[in-house]
């Protein structure tokens, strides 16, 4: 049988029994208990993302879109890894590459409707620091050697984002 550990004295030298007569009762851990509470609470810095969208999005891809993934991923363009479906601020971007900030944006004829709304996203964007391309499903469908190369001559041409101090 393993004795059980002994509880240090407090700091004027008398031991403290467990569970007798006089003790405290335990304290509430700052945690929460299993099961309980999983972070359902407030985020404020989460509010107004939308992340569960971008997740149903994610699941949904448009045979443009799902053709171009397949070229961006697994970082084949330029070496640099994109993400689908990226929520950035209050919008959703179809395919992001956070390191170099620029965002690919693939339309379909729905975009000609809302150009206004395209326009005021965009400028929006612009205004966080990302550069927006986009281009037509008929033109990923169509031409994807094309589009790839308009994608990685944007990346050459955006400047490092921390760039040498040699510089």
């Amino acid at each position: 049988m393993v004795p059980s550990p002994q509880p240090l004295p407090p700091a004027g030298g008398e031991p403290v029994a467990l569970g007798g007569e006089g003790y405290p009762p335990p304290k509430a851990h700052p945690l929460p208990q299993a099961g309980g509470d999983r972070g359902e609470g407030p985020r404020p810095f989460r509010e107004g993302r939308p992340t569960k969208k971008a997740r149903e999005l994610r699941l949904k891809l448009t045979d443009a879109e799902r053709r171009l993934w397949r070229a961006l991923s697994r970082r084949q363009v330029a070496g640099v890894r994109f993400n689908r479906q990226v929520p950035v601020g209050p919008y959703i971007a179809d395919f992001a590459a956070r390191s170099e900030k620029l965002i690919v944006e693939v339309d379909g004829g729905q975009h000609d409707a809302q150009a206004a709304y395209d326009e005021a996203r965009t400028r929006y964007l612009d205004a966080q620091g990302w550069r927006v391309v986009r281009f037509w499903n008929n033109d990923v469908l169509g031409n994807l050697e094309g589009v790839v190369a308009i994608i990685e001559r944007t990346l050459a041409e955006r400047p490092s984002p921390s760039p040498s101090r040699l510089r």
